[in-house]
Protein backbone atom coordinates (compact mmCIF):
# COMPACT_ATOMS: atom_id res chain seq x y z
CA UNK A 1 0.00 0.00 0.00
CA UNK A 2 1.30 3.48 -0.96
CA UNK A 3 2.43 5.61 2.13
CA UNK A 4 2.76 9.44 2.34
CA UNK A 5 5.23 10.78 4.70
CA UNK A 6 4.92 14.43 5.08
CA UNK A 7 7.61 16.30 7.63
CA UNK A 8 8.41 20.08 8.31
CA UNK A 9 5.70 21.59 9.45
CA UNK A 10 5.39 23.66 12.60
CA UNK A 11 5.30 27.24 14.41
CA UNK A 12 7.08 30.19 13.04
CA UNK A 13 6.86 33.70 13.15
CA UNK A 14 5.42 36.13 10.45
CA UNK A 15 8.65 36.53 8.14
CA UNK A 16 9.99 33.32 9.10
CA UNK A 17 10.55 29.99 6.64
CA UNK A 18 9.87 26.71 7.04
CA UNK A 19 10.29 23.25 4.38
CA UNK A 20 7.86 21.09 4.15
CA UNK A 21 8.92 17.34 2.67
CA UNK A 22 6.68 14.79 1.46
CA UNK A 23 7.75 11.29 0.90
CA UNK A 24 6.56 8.44 -1.09
CA UNK A 25 6.63 4.57 -0.64
CA UNK A 26 5.50 1.69 -2.70
CA UNK A 27 4.32 3.38 -4.95
CA UNK A 28 5.21 1.06 -8.38
CA UNK A 29 3.69 3.43 -11.12
CA UNK A 30 5.47 6.41 -12.67
CA UNK A 31 4.65 9.56 -10.66
CA UNK A 32 3.09 12.14 -13.18
CA UNK A 33 2.61 15.06 -10.61
CA UNK A 34 3.09 16.19 -6.77
CA UNK A 35 1.82 19.01 -5.13
CA UNK A 36 1.27 20.59 -1.79
CA UNK A 37 -2.75 21.65 -0.76
CA UNK A 38 -3.53 23.25 2.61
CA UNK A 39 -7.04 23.73 4.27
CA UNK A 40 -7.55 26.40 6.62
CA UNK A 41 -9.95 26.58 9.82
CA UNK A 42 -13.47 26.84 8.00
CA UNK A 43 -12.07 27.19 4.61
CA UNK A 44 -11.91 25.01 1.61
CA UNK A 45 -8.90 22.88 0.97
CA UNK A 46 -6.80 24.83 -1.68
CA UNK A 47 -3.87 24.51 -4.65
CA UNK A 48 -0.64 26.12 -3.12
CA UNK A 49 1.70 24.22 -5.58
CA UNK A 50 2.49 21.27 -7.88
CA UNK A 51 5.22 20.29 -10.02
CA UNK A 52 4.88 18.28 -12.76
CA UNK A 53 7.22 14.61 -13.66
CA UNK A 54 8.65 17.44 -16.48
CA UNK A 55 9.58 19.97 -13.73
CA UNK A 56 6.78 22.11 -14.59
CA UNK A 57 5.62 24.03 -11.90
CA UNK A 58 2.30 26.14 -11.04
CA UNK A 59 1.34 28.21 -7.85
CA UNK A 60 -1.26 29.50 -6.52
CA UNK A 61 -1.27 33.67 -6.54
CA UNK A 62 -0.66 33.80 -3.18
CA UNK A 63 2.23 32.25 -2.69
CA UNK A 64 4.13 33.12 -5.56
CA UNK A 65 8.09 34.42 -5.64
CA UNK A 66 7.37 32.74 -1.27
CA UNK A 67 7.25 29.48 -1.94
CA UNK A 68 9.43 27.07 -4.12
CA UNK A 69 8.36 23.54 -4.73
CA UNK A 70 10.75 21.01 -6.03
CA UNK A 71 11.16 17.30 -6.46
CA UNK A 72 13.77 14.52 -6.04
CA UNK A 73 12.55 12.01 -8.17
CA UNK A 74 15.16 9.18 -7.40
CA UNK A 75 13.25 9.62 -3.42
CA UNK A 76 9.92 10.11 -5.11
CA UNK A 77 10.37 13.08 -2.60
CA UNK A 78 8.17 16.17 -2.41
CA UNK A 79 9.26 19.45 -0.71
CA UNK A 80 7.57 22.73 -0.08
CA UNK A 81 9.91 25.47 0.53
CA UNK A 82 8.10 28.08 2.59
CA UNK A 83 10.17 31.68 3.22
CA UNK A 84 8.32 35.20 4.31
CA UNK A 85 5.50 33.68 5.74
CA UNK A 86 2.35 35.47 6.64
CA UNK A 87 -0.34 34.46 9.50
CA UNK A 88 -2.53 33.91 6.41
CA UNK A 89 -0.60 30.61 5.43
CA UNK A 90 -1.69 28.75 8.49
CA UNK A 91 -3.24 25.64 7.68
CA UNK A 92 -2.95 21.76 7.70
CA UNK A 93 -0.56 21.21 4.38
CA UNK A 94 -0.94 17.68 2.83
CA UNK A 95 1.30 16.42 -0.24
CA UNK A 96 -0.74 15.01 -3.33
CA UNK A 97 0.93 12.48 -5.50
CA UNK A 98 -0.69 11.58 -8.59
CA UNK A 99 0.38 8.75 -11.41
CA UNK A 100 -1.66 7.43 -14.08
CA UNK A 101 -4.16 5.46 -12.49
CA UNK A 102 -4.39 7.09 -8.80
CA UNK A 103 -4.37 10.26 -6.43
CA UNK A 104 -2.58 9.76 -3.37
CA UNK A 105 -3.18 12.21 0.21
CA UNK A 106 -0.76 13.03 2.81
CA UNK A 107 -2.38 13.11 6.42
CA UNK A 108 -0.90 16.27 6.70
CA UNK A 109 1.31 18.41 8.81
CA UNK A 110 0.14 21.98 10.84
CA UNK A 111 1.63 24.90 10.08
CA UNK A 112 1.13 27.81 11.95
CA UNK A 113 2.19 31.14 11.47
CA UNK A 114 2.01 33.62 14.57
CA UNK A 115 1.90 37.42 14.33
Amino acid sequence: QVQLEESGGGLVQAGGSLRLSCAASRITSSINQMGWYRQAPGKQRELVATIRSNGNTNYADSVKGRFTISRDNAKNTVYLQMNSLKPEDTAVYSCNIRTLYSNYWGQGTQVTVSE
